[in-house]
């Protein structure tokens, strides 16, 4: 009696949420420069800035724009995406300003999600799970002061579907490299940024795989007739990066080994509402990639499929688990079926979405602590070892203490701060491949 009166209950409260779903989306506020944006065709040149607009700064010496560029996602297809651009004040030097092109961690899945749209976006990286933490999301960018100081110009992608239209397809690092890369064409075809062709990529999190997928993207890179072509990338810096090619079983992906990766990949993603809310933004993510062989509910109840498609629209990550904890409690994970289907397709979606197995196009560093939950320690340790197989100079450094996923960004600060000003001064990477760092 107890549990069918918890399973009514529950069932009363999933259809309060999706009998206002139609409401929600409807009346979803974007700011003018976004709900403009969000009714713009993808039609141009990759990096192509097709919308744009002057933003305060309290940023010192500085100027900023609210920018919408062209890019394309993992299939090709291109998309529209937001960000903002910072860049030093004064005359351009010889060979144009280095661009600095960050790719944030995981802020939500719907068009309201994008970091540029809070109130004060150039501001340092707002650690929102931090007592100082001003707001609920990891909105501005690390190290913009430094970097300004310096004279690099600054790139934050927002990623497509948080405020240039579509679906955002949430953890296809793929998608989100390409962001990355578009970006930086973005600034530089930006003239009073007074940009060179020379870059770093760097990035956290969902923003971390972003930015190791790009540094094995050379075709996508050295394309031509963009809006900026010839940019060359210098290094990447990577904070506790996850990586989905980890998952494919020994020796490849089977129609047999797949529905046992899928169950695996389910069962550990629904230990806790943060790791299921994680999950199912990321099935909406791969299945907006490839809406024609994905579908929810092949890894989702009827009853899923609906809340799914309703919060993922609507809502925000932490917002997102708030309406999965409110509708189903501690049952969210009824919401998977007992078992994936059409588990090879997923699969191989979700493999491929993490990139290509080529050697890096730069000298790549990974920061990471030994307490990180959210994005494994082994996931890094393993593409590491595959780069380096490849010929590839990958480091990877563990912080100093016990680092969560959270803590990287702010721990990780002041070692990748030279390490990027050598690398834009020419100096060579030392050869990551030999050992593994330890902070103390």
């Amino acid at each position: 009696m107890k549990s069918m009166t918890i399973k009514v209950m529950l069932g009363c409260a999933a259809a309060a949420l999706l009998c206002t779903a139609t409401m929600a989306q409807a009346d979803m506020y974007l700011p003018p420069f976004y709900a403009a944006t969000t009714q713009m065709k993808p039609e141009g040149k990759l990096g192509q800035i097709v919308r744009k607009e002057k933003i305060p700064t309290a940023i010192a010496n500085a100027q900023a724009w609210r920018i919408a560029y062209i890019s394309s996602d993992m299939v090709g297809k291109k998309t529209i995406v937001t960000g903002i651009v910072i860049s030093p004040k004064g005359p351009t030097p010889k060979g144009g300003r280095p661009i600095m092109s960050w790719a944030h961690g995981t802020t939500g899945t719907a068009q309201n999600c994008g970091p540029s749209q809070v109130g004060n976006p150039t501001a340092p990286l707002n650690e929102y799970f931090l007592m100082s933490g001003n707001a609920w999301t990891d909105y501005g960018v690390p190290a913009i002061n430094e970097f300004i100081k310096a004279g690099y110009v600054v790139v934050a992608t927002d990623y497509q579907g948080l405020g240039g239209g579509g679906k955002h397809q949430y953890q296809l690092a793929v998608t989100q490299a390409h962001d990355t890369i578009d970006a930086v064409r973005a600034a530089g075809s930006l003239k009073a940024t007074g940009a060179g062709k020379t870059a770093i990529l760097y990035g956290w999190s969902q923003g971390g795989s972003a930015v190791t997928a790009a540094a094995s993207a050379p075709d996508y890179i050295n394309q031509k007739g963009t809006a900026y072509d010839g940019i060359t990338i210098a290094g990447v810096v990577a904070m506790a990066p996850p990586d989905f090619k980890t998952l494919t079983p020994p020796g490849g992906l089977t129609e047999a080994n797949a529905p046992i990766m899928m169950a695996n990949i389910a069962k550990s993603f629904s230990a806790s509402l943060p790791n299921f809310t994680h999950f199912t933004m990321t099935l909406w993510g791969a299945q907006a990639a490839f809406p024609d062989t994905l579908k929810l509910s092949d890894a989702l109840t009827d009853e899923g499929v609906k809340a799914v498609e309703t919060i993922m629209r609507n809502k925000c990550v932490h917002g997102t688990a708030d309406a999965f904890n409110y509708a189903y409690g501690d049952q969210f994970a009824t919401l998977i079926k007992p078992t994936i289907g059409n588990a090879k397709a997923w699969g191989q979606a979700l493999i491929d979405s993490a990139g290509t197995n080529v050697k890096p196009v730069a000298p790549v560093i990974i920061y990471w602590g030994t307490k990180d939950i959210v994005a494994p320690p082994i996931m890094h340790k393993i593409y590491r070892e595959e780069m380096c197989k490849m010929g590839g100079n990958v480091a990877r450094v563990q912080l100093a203490g016990e680092k969560t996923h959270f803590a990287t960004p702010g721990a990780s600060q002041p070692l990748y701060l030279p390490w990027i000003a050598d690398r834009l001064a020419g100096k060579p990477a030392a050869n990551g491949c030999l050992a593994e760092q330890i902070q103390n």
